[in-house]
């Protein structure tokens, strides 16, 4: 496999754990599995979670920034979604989501998306049914222990870890960001992966 087809050198992703799932696996994710730890872990499978990043990350520049809305009830996104949302312009909801904000037109936290990237759908579970009913495709962060139910396009990965999360974020404001020309190679991302997360 060589080096520069992934977006990130490979001991990147390796080093934050990306790819380290949980003991527990449903059926959809098993797709993603790479090989089962003799502790227990799960292993995802490194080359479909870049793979699964890119197109997810293509799908997400088809939209312009105001009309995604990102959620992540798990602290350990909180950092990594600020400058995410800081970068792209796409509005975040941290911590626990306004029940109706994507479907009561009457509410003042009421907001207009046309997609919905979630940091994980089951602590996010709110943001994914209001989304359903309103009609709006859904991009979800998965790890081994997800369902797939209601997503429209997963990307695996350990959803779970500050680091884990601040390198996903990481690539994925700077591809969306080349995708949609607002900026035109890597170096001209000035942010590093540390500025995506709080542990120094």
């Amino acid at each position: 496999m060589a080096e520069q087809q992934f977006l990130v050198p490979l001991d990147q992703y390796l080093k934050v754990g990306l790819h380290i799932g949980t003991k527990f696996r449903t059926k959809y994710m098993e797709q993603f599995i790479y090989k089962i730890r003799p502790d227990g872990l799960a292993v995802l499978n490194v080359q479909k979670i870049d793979e699964r990043i890119r197109v997810g990350t293509k799908f997400l520049a088809q939209y312009e920034p105001k009309d995604i809305l990102i959620v992540c009830r798990r602290d350990n996104g909180h950092k990594a979604i600020d400058v995410f949302s800081k970068l792209t312009g796409i509005r975040a909801i941290k911590g626990r989501y306004p029940p109706g904000a994507l479907t009561n037109s009457q509410l003042d936290t009421f907001i207009e998306a046309k997609l919905l990237l979630v940091a994980d759908p089951w602590p996010d579970k709110n943001a994914v049914l209001d989304a359903v009913k309103v009609g709006v495709p859904i991009v979800a962060l998965c790890d081994t222990n997800n369902e797939a139910n209601y997503i429209d396009l997963v990307i695996p990965c350990n959803n779970k870890g500050k680091k884990s999360l601040a390198l996903l974020f990481y690539i994925l404001a700077k591809e969306y960001m080349k995708n949609r020309s607002m900026i035109s190679s890597d170096s001209e991302m000035k942010e590093t992966v540390d500025d995506f997360n709080d542990e120094e």
